[in-house]
């Protein structure tokens, strides 16, 4: 028998009806195939946040100034931003790393400097990054990934902070998946309806201003530092074969680009939750793919991914501890 065959008789031999542990059944298959094991593990889960500033939130596609990426990063810093609660509950480290914030932190506070430029460009005027910088965030993400890996972590997810980075991923999307710009674009943290259709406006505007062609090209025109950098740890963690928890829009947004660089990645990848960010669905669809839950979240951080971690661990846990039909003396269906 080959190992999928094993694992699904081994899920399949467990006290309970065939498939009654629904989409439990399939991540523990999926997980059993990527760690290559008969007895799939998760090891020292971590959670990168990524954070920094975007030139295009001068337009005011947001309803929040560019402050609030340091002032959150802050708060992340002192313990009380979401992530940071969900972390806790789910046991997973988590770090927050500086890619391109428009604020220099004071020393001492638990940031990872790998600043490369206070914040990307203003894509309506020039592109987002020049391919140095969106090559050195994507090196940082890379690095941030190996470092967990050598601490023996087989489990990452990834988030982000940063003001007007809904914009970026609505136009990384549009590029690589021929989805409207309409489509595309949401509420973000909280725009009116009027401010979107601003928001959809200006995004035409950028889409049609530029012809990149390669993914990397594409993601520096587009992208920001913070997404860029998810883009080189999701590579990263593929190379190290690491589980991959995907969180909503802007960490799907950069598994999609990521997976213009190696489309293997996909199997590797948990998506989550269906965010309630408009484009979200549309995502998912594109990669056919079921997302584990669906709570109308839309906070970003990663919180999506922490918050599904107790349900990946389940699905671990009744593949390794569960009992067998023979082991447990239970009658099997005839």
């Amino acid at each position: 028998m080959t190992l999928k065959d094993q694992l699904q008789h081994k899920i399949d031999n467990k006290t309970k009806p065939l498939g009654s542990l629904g989409i439990l059944e399939e991540i523990a298959l999926q997980i059993g195939m990527v760690q290559n094991t008969l007895s799939p593990k998760i090891e020292k889960p971590a959670h990168l946040v990524f954070a920094a500033d975007h030139g295009v939130a001068d337009e005011g596609v947001s309803p929040y100034p560019k402050d609030v990426t340091w002032q959150m990063v802050m708060n992340f810093c002192g313990g009380g931003a979401a992530i940071n609660v969900f972390c806790r509950q789910s046991e997973m480290d988590l770090k927050v790393i500086d890619v391109g914030v428009d604020f220099d932190f004071p020393a001492g506070l638990p940031v990872i400097n790998k600043k490369v430029a206070h914040g990307s460009r203003n894509m309506r005027k020039e592109p987002a990054m020049t391919m140095e910088e969106c090559e050195a965030a994507m090196e940082v993400g890379a690095a941030a990934v190996r470092s967990e890996a050598e601490k023996g972590c087989n489990t990452i997810g990834c988030g982000e902070m940063g003001i007007g980075n809904t914009s970026s991923s609505s136009l990384l999307m549009h590029r690589f998946t021929g989805i409207s710009i309409e489509e595309c674009t949401g509420r973000g943290s909280g725009l009116v309806e009027e401010q979107v259709d601003r928001k959809t406006r200006i995004l035409k505007e950028i889409a049609d201003k530029y012809d990149p062609h390669t993914p990397k090209e594409i993601l520096a025109t587009f992208g920001g530092l913070e997404i860029a950098a998810m883009v080189g740890a999701y590579l990263e963690a593929k190379k190290q074969n690491m589980l991959i928890l995907v969180d909503g829009f802007i960490s799907t947004a950069a598994i999609i680009t990521a997976m213009q660089m190696d489309a293997s990645i996909k199997g590797n990848c948990i998506f989550c939750h269906s965010s309630d960010e408009k484009g979200h669905k549309r995502m998912l669809e594109f990669l056919e793919v079921l997302p584990l839950l669906q709570l109308n979240m839309r906070l970003g951080e990663g919180t999506g991914a922490a918050v599904a971690m107790p349900l990946v661990r389940s699905a671990v846990n009744f593949i390794n501890e569960m009992s067998s039909m023979e082991d447990a003396g239970v009658s099997n269906k005839e």
